[in-house]
């Protein structure tokens, strides 16, 4: 989902819900969008995700990784842990919005990061499935327009599922909390179905393997 996050919160990693231990694993390595900040974890789209996967008779456990205040520094030092901890055969990427509000440069830290992650999950044999940042306005159209890109470049670069959606589509439903830059309940609820929908077809060959 294409949302700009303020991250605060810390949220440990963990499965959201009791799943077969021979379940296949998928780790969302994310910021308060994943960590679900302002509403309750089991309310967070990682967890609803999990909820709809196990719904639809799919073997898949969901690792919340998602650690308020994170940026893709951050993720790219987490990451081989987590990798080596839970061999996830997809990893869900939630990451940069921090990056962006910080005004990072685009190129030697935000795409460097999120490519550096690509090659290291791929190295494992694992799955990158990439959500897309947008950020506020306000922030100018080359800075905005520039890292929205890296998102579209890096999925066409690697044949990767990329996740996309609006911020501004989010604010005119009522999807965010009054803060504007994080989603509400709803807002998680419209999140999980745009990523399920993405990644089902995907669950599907692995689990038809």
């Amino acid at each position: 989902m294409n949302l700009a996050i303020l991250l605060t919160l810390i949220v440990p990693v963990n499965s959201s819900n009791k799943i077969d231990s021979t379940a296949n694993t998928i780790v969302v390595l994310g910021d308060s969008l994943s960590a679900g900040y302002g509403v309750q974890i089991e309310n967070s789209w990682p967890s609803l995700l999990e909820k709809s996967i196990a719904n639809n008779g799919l073997n898949f456990k969901v690792v919340n990784a998602g650690i308020s205040g994170d940026t893709t520094s951050g993720g790219l030092n987490r990451l081989p842990r987590l990798l080596s901890e839970h061999k996830p055969k997809i990893v869900i990427l939630e990451l940069g919005g921090n990056d962006g509000l910080r005004g990072m440069s685009l190129k030697k830290v935000v795409r460097k990061n999120l490519k550096e992650m690509i090659e290291m999950i791929h190295a494992v044999g694992g799955i990158t499935v990439l959500i897309g940042v947008e950020l506020p306005p306000n922030y100018g159209e080359r800075y905005t327009t520039g890292f929205k890109k890296i998102f579209v470049d890096l999925a066409s670069e690697y044949n990767l599922v990329l996740v996309n959606g609006s911020i501004k589509d989010m604010t005119e439903k009522g999807f965010m909390q009054s803060d504007g830059i994080h989603p509400n309940q709803n807002g998680h609820e419209l999140i999980e179905q745009e990523v399920f929908l993405s990644l089902s077809p995907l669950l599907k060959n692995i689990g038809a393997d």
